[in-house]
Parts: structure tokens; C-alpha cells; sequence
């Protein structure tokens, strides 16, 4: 026989109980959940696993301790910090945001959802973790954890991300959510998707809502949430130049929008090899995986190629270790720096 869903009211005390018991407590960003610190955590958790975070979390807040500290920082300072933790769009965000609020809101961080969101890169998501985490008040919050809960326990079919579904997913937590006290259960949706109501192998025989989950009641734990079709990611070839003289290596900025925002790179050109003349060898290659493509990448070494552009500039190959560099360039100019370097 499968059993109602539970109301809200009972939903939220049994969420906020097993929290209480089973839940993480000892996060760094949960110590002292500041506004900031709650803004740069939940965006450095975007679409990234929280051990690897942390280390990454406790760096930026050494040396960005305080809204006004990133404010004050140079681009180059910001990416540097974010390099290796990838979407760097997010990175760029922050110091947007941070500019914004020191700028515009005089240092005070917006205390309420609907003025949490006007501040840059801040969705609905982020707007609803500050106001539940910093503020312990009403803040629905609907991130994958949350999407895959719902989706098990409420027995919501259809693929998450898609408008009607992620609207269903929405309105529930709007309605599920306490209207205070609403730290320990936004922790509680988030440390239940992760540690018992997990992608894979998920442990239902130590969770709180067994009994109402309608997944679990009709045996389809395992088909919600609704999977993706699968997509087949294309190859993508990438030609990028090594430009060295008097111990020095040319890179270029890359604009701020597109893969590698903001980041310093080998320059990259978009023709073949043989039309950069006769002077040219392979140096090496490297391949990388996004989201949406892979890359082949060759790499050139070249004489010198023309005129300086605006958005390029010769470094010490010692000077490279404290730029921002997208992941696979810096392994690449840690294999083939000069040994002297």
C-alpha cells in the first residue's frame, strides 16, 4: 500500500531531525556562514564536488577575507585563485558581485531573496541558499541534489531541466520550505541528496522518508530522476602557438566571454600549421574534455609571428605560476618549460 506524501509540516520536521543526526556540521562554510562567505561557497559548488572545493574555499577566504578585500582585487589576482576549479565565468561573477555590492548596496549585503537575485551571477538557487544559509530565513533552494529527492520522493516523471518539470520542482520547495529557522533544513535537502539519496546506489534503507517515497514504494529508485538521452560529445581541434625568446613566453588574454574567459593562454590561431611558414615544429599536444566538446589541441613552436596584439604580452616562464591558466595550458607549460626556468 503506498502512503500519502507527507505534509510540510511533518516533511520538514523529520528532514530537519535526520539533519540534526546524520547531516554534515563541519564544512568550513558552514563555520561562520557570513553572506559572503555562504556566496563564494555556493558558487565555487556549482557543478563541483565539495571535497574538491574546500581546499579552494579556504584559500580565496586567506587571501579575499571580506567582500571589500575581492572588490579590491585585480582580475588576473581573481582568476589565478579559481584556476583548476573550471566555469570560470563564475570566478569573473563573483568579483562582479562583489564590485556590485560594495559599490551599490554600500558593503550591506541584500537580506531578502528578491534583492539577492539583482546582484551578478546570482540565480535563484544561490539567492535562496544566502537567505537559508547567512540569514536562517525563507529561501527555496532547488540545486541536483534536490531534483533527484523530489524527483524519488514525490515520483515526478520527466527529464529535470526542462521547464515543466524544473517548475514542479520549484513550486514544491516553495511550499515545502519553512518560513524560518531554515538553515538546518536547506543543509538537510542538500546532505540527504548527497549521502543517502545518491545518482547511484542510493542507501534507502537509511532514509528518513522510506515509508512515502513513492520511488521507493513503486520500485523505481533506480528510473528517477527521468536520465538525459545521451549526446554524442564531438572532437574539436584546437591549434595553439610556443612563442619563447630571452627566457620569456608570449601568451595572450582571452575575452572574457567564451571557454577559458579572462584566463592567460597560449596564443591560438585558427589556420593550418603549413600557412605559418616554414619556420614551424611541433612542440607537443594535449587533449581536454568540456561539457559540450572535447579538445584535440596541437601545440606549435614558432619563430615569431608577425606584429604584438594588444591582448598579448611576454612573461617569465617563472611569472607563468602565478597567472590565471586554464588547467590543461598549465600542464602543458609545466612539461615544456625550460628546465632553467
Amino acid at each position: 500500500m503506498m502512503h500519502p506524501p507527507l505534509t510540510p509540516t511533518d516533511f520538514q520536521q523529520r528532514l530537519i531531525s535526520w539533519q540534526q543526526t546524520h547531516g554534515r556540521h563541519d564544512l568550513p562554510w558552514q563555520q561562520d556562514p557570513t553572506p559572503y562567505r555562504v556566496l563564494v561557497s555556493e558558487i565555487m559548488l556549482q557543478q563541483t564536488q565539495v571535497a574538491t572545493v574546500i581546499p579552494y574555499f579556504e584559500r580565496w577566504m586567506a587571501s579575499f577575507p571580506t567582500i571589500e578585500a575581492l572588490a579590491a582585487a585585480s582580475e588576473d589576482e581573481v582568476m589565478s585563485h579559481w584556476q583548476g576549479l573550471g566555469y570560470y565565468s563564475r570566478a569573473r561573477n563573483l568579483r562582479k558581485a562583489a564590485l556590485y555590492i560594495t559599490e551599490e548596496c554600500g558593503g550591506q549585503f541584500p537580506d531578502q531573496v528578491e534583492t539577492l537575485l539583482k546582484i551578478p551571477g546570482v540565480g535563484r538557487y544561490t539567492a535562496g541558499a544566502i537567505a537559508s544559509f547567512a540569514y536562517n530565513t525563507y529561501g527555496p533552494i532547488v540545486d541536483g541534489n534536490v531534483k533527484r529527492l523530489f524527483c524519488r520522493f514525490f515520483g515526478i516523471e520527466g527529464v529535470p531541466g526542462t521547464t515543466q518539470v524544473d517548475k514542479t520542482l520549484w513550486h514544491l520547495a516553495e511550499t515545502y520550505t519553512p518560513n524560518q529557522s531554515n538553515r538546518a533544513f536547506a543543509q538537510g535537502l542538500l546532505d540527504m541528496g548527497a549521502t543517502v539519496c545518491k545518482p547511484k546506489n542510493p542507501t534507502c534503507d537509511d532514509c528518513s522518508f522510506q515509508p512515502e517515497c513513492i520511488a521507493y514504494q513503486s520500485n523505481r529508485v533506480d528510473q528517477l530522476p527521468t536520465p538525459k538521452p545521451k549526446k554524442t560529445i564531438p572532437t574539436r581541434t584546437g591549434q595553439f602557438l610556443w612563442i619563447e625568446s630571452n627566457g620569456k613566453l608570449l601568451l595572450e588574454k582571452r575575452a572574457d566571454n567564451g571557454i577559458w574567459g579572462a584566463l592567460w593562454c597560449l596564443p591560438q590561431i585558427h589556420l593550418e600549421p603549413e600557412q605559418l611558414g616554414e619556420h614551424v615544429q611541433l612542440k607537443g599536444s594535449f587533449k581536454h574534455t568540456f561539457t559540450h566538446y572535447k579538445l584535440d589541441a596541437k601545440v606549435w613552436h614558432v619563430d615569431r609571428l608577425g606584429e604584438q596584439a594588444d591582448n598579448q604580452q611576454w612573461f617569465p616562464f617563472d611569472a607563468c605560476a602565478e597567472l590565471g591558466l586554464p588547467t590543461p595550458i598549465r600542464k602543458f607549460l609545466t612539461r615544456n618549460a625550460p628546465q632553467s626556468a
